[in-house]
């Protein structure tokens, strides 16, 4: 068992889970938690390694996940509960975690419904977008500068797999644009065309830009149009996540019909 805050797979989890260079750096990221390491396994992702305390050796969702872990050749590790507590970035940890490759889904080549978020800061908005996204069966999602990062960890908690199936890419405005090749549309608060409006069963982009900030202007450059939800008097906005929710899932709407 490790009982100490010196070793040295407990130092590497700890400097990937609170620093975006190290993630970097070791192309990895902390999977924290039995749904979302069911997820990687699903996926046919395989950790470096494992850590798990005593628990997770009897536990119903756990035990199988390691099973199927050591059966594959990969390091699982028991640790005390200070240090899983140690290593855990949420208050109350669940007992397992591992140490992943960081997913690279090649983006597609003919893409046929992409979301662009655009410096979009709240990691908890991030994560549930991407989570919203995949279920809406987006085919990609195109960061912008000055947006989180993707595999920070709360993004991580809330996309809940999302990273695992959904090509997912940080990328400068001059290279979104040349990714994107289809009609894109702005959501803003105040336009004056609905996102009904918009034919969605055509080849077609979305940006979503940060509630802080708003669009960037290149987001504006690159837009054909610019959308809006239509509101009661007196609401000014939605949460981006909302947002992304209710015009992307018109987007699922109008394919299945079509």
């Amino acid at each position: 068992m490790i009982t100490s805050l010196k070793n040295d797979k407990v130092r590497l989890v700890r400097a990937l889970q609170s620093r975006r260079r190290s993630r970097e750096q070791e192309a990895a990221l902390v999977v924290e938690g039995v749904r979302l390491c069911e997820e990687a396994v699903q996926a046919a992702l395989v950790p470096r390694f494992a850590l798990y305390t005593q628990a997770m050796e009897t536990d119903s969702r756990a035990a199988p996940l390691l099973a199927v872990w050591k059966a594959a050749g990969v390091e699982c590790c028991q640790v005390s509960e200070p240090v899983m507590a140690a290593c855990s970035d949420t208050e109350s940890p669940s007992g397992l975690l591992t140490v992943l490759p960081a997913p690279h889904l090649p983006l597609p080549t003919a893409p046929t419904l992409t979301l662009v978020l655009d410096r979009l800061r709240d990691p908890g908005n991030l994560g549930t977008i991407l989570r919203t996204a995949w279920a809406a069966g987006a085919d990609q999602v195109l960061l912008a500068s000055g947006t989180v990062d993707a595999t920070n960890p709360k993004v991580m908690r809330a996309g809940a797999g999302a990273h695992f199936r959904l090509p997912i890419a940080a990328l400068s405005w001059d290279a979104i644009a040349e990714n994107v090749r289809c009609p894109v549309y702005l959501a803003a608060a105040g336009a004056q065309r609905s996102y009904t409006d918009v034919d969605w069963s055509a080849p077609s982009a979305l940006i979503i830009g940060g509630e802080a900030a708003g669009p960037a202007p290149r987001a504006y450059d690159l837009a054909a149009e610019i959308i809006s939800i239509p509101m009661a008097a007196g609401v000014e906005s939605l949460n981006a996540a909302i947002a992304s929710a209710v015009i992307l899932f018109e987007a699922t709407r109008q394919r299945r019909r079509a």
